[in-house]
């Protein structure tokens, strides 16, 4: 995986987790969506630390890459729980970014 493609597939799954928390905070059922919207966050940040990190070609990243593949797909294992059409794209982009980090970390 090149740099670029990731950094591409960072953002894309950093806006999609920024989209379906926003749109969880609309849902009719605040509660029911409370750990969609917690792991939305965490993704959200460490898919947008993750890009800064390697824009400033940290020692860290191979370590952060793993961590961020960790935490898409816990958020995405979650988005997928949920039957809202932003849940599910995120869900997608999720799994996508976390492949997308791994194979990033193993060829390191």
């Amino acid at each position: 995986m090149d740099q670029q493609k990731l950094l591409d597939t960072l953002h894309e799954c950093m806006a999609s987790c920024n989209h379906c928390f926003d749109a969880c905070l609309q849902e009719e059922n605040i509660n029911k969506m409370a750990e969609c919207i917690r792991l939305d966050r965490e993704c959200a940040d460490i898919c947008s630390y993750l890009e800064t990190a390697i824009s400033r070609n940290s020692p860290f990243v191979k370590d952060l890459a793993a961590v961020c593949s960790k935490i898409c797909t816990a958020c995405g294992t979650e988005c997928e729980k949920h039957d809202h059409d932003h849940c599910q794209k995120c869900a997608k982009a999720c799994f996508a970014c976390a492949d997308a980090c791994e194979e990033f970390a193993q060829q390191m």
